[in-house]
């Protein structure tokens, strides 16, 4: 009876914790519906009328079609540069125990730390120094540079689970260290490779802050970016704003209500094996 009871207070506490958790997406969904007026009279009623005329101004004004695709080169290119640099670093930082690797490995671990905030001016100048500030090739190396740390990190644990057995048995077979790395070991990553994409996706994806910093050029605005030209410093088109919020979520809820599997299976490995 006391399991019984307890089981039940959890399944209550969990719901009660959904609920909350889906009650802000619920009140944006329903608000991109109404108009300006609707929702000022009556933030929490349901619209009188359900009609995408918001969703279609929406898509105009953030000129969904550009933004997405600028997301899509910088989300492509930093997540491809991150998983090709830490997958190296992190097999050969496990393969090669030393007081080396294990100074180079803390300090990747402790640049996690350093909270973007406190880097960001600096990094804003180096950037313009370097003279890739207003691209977004140059947002996406950035991107790379901030992303590696924590990668490197999961990687460099999973990568102890892996037998070396495979890799003597390739170097007998007249494979190089490279030919071993991308031919036995890459695909056997490809659970913790998986995570960190996924988790990269996300964070690119609704990333603010750094391409505030770094885009000059509205034609190279990333999605998040563009829906922020909606915020006026006196006026605030709240209909449009949810309606182009509720746009630029979709592809990542989707992406992650479909590998969330992964997300968990490939982070609880990293550390365990770690």
């Amino acid at each position: 009876m006391t399991r019984k009871l307890s089981s039940t207070i959890i399944l209550v506490v969990l719901a009660v914790g959904a609920a909350l958790s889906f009650f802000p997406i619920y009140m944006a969904i329903v608000n991109s519906f109404k108009t300006q007026g609707e929702i000022f009279s009556s933030i929490l009623s349901l619209p009188t009328q359900i009609n995408f005329d918001n969703y279609v101004e929406a898509f105009g004004k953030i000129r969904l079609l550009n933004s997405a695709k600028n997301s899509v080169i910088v989300s492509a290119l930093g997540i491809g540069g991150i998983l090709l640099f830490a997958s190296m670093a992190g097999y050969k930082l496990s393969r090669t125990p030393g007081k080396l690797s294990g100074f180079i490995f803390f300090l990747f671990i402790a640049s996690m730390l350093v909270p973007f905030h406190s880097i960001m001016i600096s990094l804003s100048r180096v950037a313009k120094t370097l003279s890739v500030q207003g691209s977004t090739y140059g947002l996406a190396l950035i991107y790379i540079g901030l992303g590696v740390n924590m990668a490197i990190f999961l990687y460099h644990g999973f990568v102890k689970s892996i037998p070396r057995e495979l890799e003597e048995s390739a170097h007998m077979d007249g494979c190089g260290e490279f030919q071993t790395f991308f031919k036995i070991i890459l695909p056997l990553l490809m659970p913790i490779t998986v995570t960190i994409a996924i988790l990269d996706f996300l964070w690119i994806w609704n990333d603010f802050l750094l391409p505030l910093l770094m885009l000059t050029d509205v034609n190279k605005y990333t999605l998040i970016l563009s829906t922020n030209m909606l915020f006026g410093e006196y006026n605030k088109e709240w209909p449009l704003i949810l309606a182009a919020l509720v746009l630029t979520a979709v592809p990542v809820v989707l992406i992650y209500a479909f590998f969330q599997r992964f997300i968990m299976e490939g982070i609880t490995e990293g550390a365990v094996k770690g």
